[in-house]
């Protein structure tokens, strides 16, 4: 995979390619005072939003020994304020409202999958900027975007491409996972289609296999073969209940895009097409709910508990937190006591 691949597959270079078989998008410029907001690893505080965003931070030395919950107005509490970026902010909000109120955000080539757990509904569906900002803040799919785009590229020695940062918006969809397909094209040629959510079993794809792998063939044979600007490159497609095939993404032939239900020794030799089907691309699929596997995405998640604590949506569990850290304070001092008597 050459750094060439990667520029290539950025959702500005391949979007106007395909505009008329994908999903109406708006892209912004990102400026590079929002682009250095999102690297920020301090305090987290999200921008953007209707009402002003403030976090407490306690700048005391001696925090981090202390283990008591504390209260406090004293002068060492600092209020952290989310910086504001009002132009940007109004760009984006008319975008959204130009594309229906609710849009799917992504940058130059990632979207935040792996942060849709921090979301209070679960869901990568944002309404303004303050609902962009917690996910991308979130991801490291985005930090990898804006850090490392050619960390596993083979042509290291040569200087990376300049890169210009951009909002992708696009209009928000409901896709059903199971419609979901990812399509690998080696010189051109359709190689190997893999069901997308290969966690789950759908059983309209074990009884449309057929259909499903024609469809998607003869939308690659139609709209997609010999017009994009490489020959080895993988596409995300979604067919529909009506059985129509829609482009949702492109990616770079290599290892820095997962290859589900294949590995990528087997897509890089030529393993794949020595096997395929005679009439087709090699199509693999989750076959029965025992071969259910769990989401790559939930490494990158927290306990639902921990949650909860931090948004304050069960005070139950607030309240049998400070009682367990209050216990294990009280037995630490007792074991204190008894190890170091009074003389």
């Amino acid at each position: 995979m050459k750094k060439e691949q990667v520029v290539h597959c950025q959702f500005s270079v391949w979007y106007p390619i395909f505009k008329k078989h994908t999903i109406k998008s708006l892209i912004l410029p990102l400026p590079q005072n929002v682009i250095d907001y999102l690297l920020d690893d301090g305090t987290l505080v999200i921008s953007g939003s209707d009402h002003h965003s403030q976090l407490i931070q306690t700048n005391n030395s001696e925090s981090d020994a202390e283990e008591d919950v504390q209260w406090s107005d004293d002068e060492t509490t600092a209020i952290a304020t989310a910086p504001e970026f009002p132009e940007f902010a109004s760009t984006v909000l008319e975008a959204i409202n130009a594309l229906g109120g609710c849009v799917f955000p992504k940058l130059n080539w990632s979207a935040p999958r792996d942060a849709n757990w921090i979301a209070l509904n679960s869901s990568l569906e944002c309404r303004n900027l303050s609902d962009v900002f917690l996910l991308f803040k979130s991801s490291d799919f985005i930090t990898h975007d804006l850090t490392q785009p050619f960390l596993q590229c083979s042509d290291q020695d040569s200087p990376d491409p300049v890169i210009s940062y951009e909002l992708v918006l696009r209009k928000w969809a409901e896709l059903i996972p199971g419609g979901e397909f990812r399509c690998f094209v080696k010189e051109n040629k359709l190689i190997a289609v893999s069901q997308r959510d290969y966690t789950q079993y759908y059983q309209h794809i074990l009884k449309q296999e057929q259909h499903i792998s024609q469809a998607i063939q003869d939308f690659f044979s139609q709209h997609v073969q010999y017009r994009f600007l490489d020959e080895d490159f993988v596409f995300d497609v979604y067919r529909d209940s009506q059985g129509r095939v829609w482009l949702i993404d492109l990616n770079p032939f290599g290892e820095v895009t997962d290859s589900l239900l294949f590995s990528w020794d087997e897509l890089m030799s030529g393993e794949v097409v020595n096997h395929q089907q005679q009439d087709g691309p090699a199509f693999r699929y989750t076959t029965s709910e025992v071969t259910v596997q769990p989401s790559r995405c939930l490494s990158y998640r927290i306990p639902r508990d921990f949650v909860d604590l931090s948004a304050g949506e069960d005070a139950y569990k607030l309240i049998d937190f400070l009682k367990l850290t209050k216990s294990q304070q009280e037995e630490s001092e007792e074991e204190e006591e008894e190890e170091n008597p009074p003389q």
